[in-house]
């Protein structure tokens, strides 16, 4: 979620709320340090989800399509993996006995939720029927398997259903849904191997809304909520009664998680607002930014400012441009007063690239006659393809809470890893906390919020990290 997102963003909120909407306040305007974050990658300029995720979670800059790995790793080569991991700040969170959680829109299989957990050649390796015979053969494991694996990670929420279970199991949700079904090959149940590891304890799985809100989260230890078998459905076409919404998920995760005395460290990410803007759909991620907005807030009612460090932050932006001179108060998703020089009307918002562009007789369609407001609407694009690209500019990190001023001025992503590190004292260098009396925790939300029960003086207890983005 760039820059231009985020100001289109508040604009539609301020409108749903019948505001004119450019002088509504967000809460993520509420944050008093804000950076710019550089977002390349180390083989391209503009970068994809999966180096982005490994950058600012892990701290480290690596190559497009490769998770948890560093840039000595090739993309899609087994063996370039091996001995090149690197590990997460959740994974540090956790080593420090803190309580980790991760909460996205997505599949958790998804590039920024996987880099947590996992270490891949390829983001898309989600269950071993997705493996090369080469990556078999030389001994590579999917991120469906590593998910309960590598990190015992005590809430894990958001969708991938379908890569946890054998090839052929019926979802169920959609039972009658081929494509919903079991993906594996090797004929594991995951989820039932998950309870199988936490027996003894609280653990829960749940995959629908009825289940999820019986859970409670003061005698919960664990929580695997998984609600579709692929990603959740948009915010605009979520079934209230089916699917909770992201501000439900994080409250669930943050209520489950605080009780850890020592802290915790969650990611959230909203990850359907890059996959709408894929799409082309501007209204769709536009919905899902203002949802996003809502789950921080949720987040920073239920935990205290001066002990958690919360962070929001973007792994990468995406070529939308806010233009044409629109009135004040004009629907930001409508279309711009003065018309383009071959007399036909454009959108407030377009993009560079994507599926909309058209041209009919050497003309861009006339979208006089067309509702541009609604969700389906694809915004025309300057050149064709298929799925709209990201783009290459810095993004924003805004941060709250202790040591949120280390989030100032321009800094490479992988800069944002270390400094949640710094301010919770976790990893592997934490000489600068051993005459703290008491130790801080640190909540790492994907879209890039993090929480801290401390002093000035004192360790981070919680950190919060929130993002707005992806694939």
């Amino acid at each position: 979620m760039g820059l231009t997102t985020y100001t289109a963003a508040r604009i539609l909120k301020g409108q749903l709320q019948n505001q004119p909407g450019e002088e509504m306040t967000m809460t993520m305007d509420t944050f008093p340090f804000v950076g710019l974050a550089k977002t390349y990658s180390v083989d391209f300029m503009i970068p994809d989800s999966a180096a982005t995720a490994t950058a600012y979670l892990c701290g480290v800059k690596t190559n497009l399509n490769v998770i948890g790995v560093s840039a000595a790793a090739r993309n899609g080569v087994c063996k370039s993996q091996k001995g090149n991991e690197v590990t997460s700040i959740l994974k540090w969170a956790k080593d420090a006995g803190k309580s980790v959680g991760i909460v996205t829109t997505t599949r958790v299989q998804h590039a920024t939720p996987a880099t947590t957990y996992a270490h891949s050649a390829s983001r898309t390796w989600y269950s071993d029927a997705d493996l090369p015979n080469a990556a078999k053969n030389d001994n590579c494991t999917d991120i469906s398997s590593q998910l309960i694996k590598n990190i015992d990670i005590d809430v894990i929420i958001g969708g991938g259903r379908k890569y946890m279970t054998p090839r052929g199991t019926k979802d169920p949700e959609y039972p009658l849904d081929y494509s919903s079904r079991g993906q594996r090959k090797d004929g594991r149940n995951l989820i039932d191997e998950w309870k199988n590891l936490k027996i003894g304890k609280v653990a829960h799985y749940v995959w629908n809304k009825t289940d999820f809100d019986v859970v409670n989260p003061e005698t919960t230890d664990y929580l695997m909520a998984l609600f579709e078998p692929h990603d959740l459905r948009f915010e605009v076409e979520r079934d209230p009664n089916m699917d909770p919404s992201i501000v439900e998920i994080t409250e669930k995760a943050i209520r489950i998680l605080r009780k850890n005395p020592k802290g915790f460290f969650l990611l959230v990410e909203g990850g359907r607002i890059d996959q709408a803007h894929h799409a082309g759909r501007a209204s769709m991620a536009l919905h899902e930014a203002v949802a996003f907005d809502n789950a921080i807030a949720k987040a920073l009612e239920l935990t205290k400012e001066q002990e958690t460090l919360t962070v929001v932050t973007a792994d990468h932006s995406q070529p939308m441009t806010f233009n044409g001179y629109p009135f004040r108060g004009q629907n930001i998703l409508g279309k711009s007063p003065l018309w383009a020089e071959d007399f036909l009307p454009y959108t407030v918002l377009m993009y560079g690239n994507g599926p909309g562009h058209k041209i009919v007789n050497g003309k861009r369609p006339d979208i006089r006659n067309i509702d541009t407001k609604t969700k389906d609407y694809v915004q025309q694009s300057a050149a064709p393809l298929d799925s709209t690209t990201h783009s290459g500019e810095d993004v924003a990190v805004l941060a709250r809470g202790p040591m949120a001023h280390l989030f100032q001025g321009v800094n490479e992503q992988n800069y944002i890893a270390h400094a949640m590190a710094y301010a919770a004292c976790v990893g592997t260098d934490v000489r600068h906390c051993q005459s703290q009396s008491v130790q801080p925790e640190v909540l790492n939300d994907k879209n890039g919020a993090t929480s801290t029960s401390v002093t000035l003086l004192s360790n981070l207890l919680s950190l919060l990290l929130i993002l707005l983005i992806k694939p």
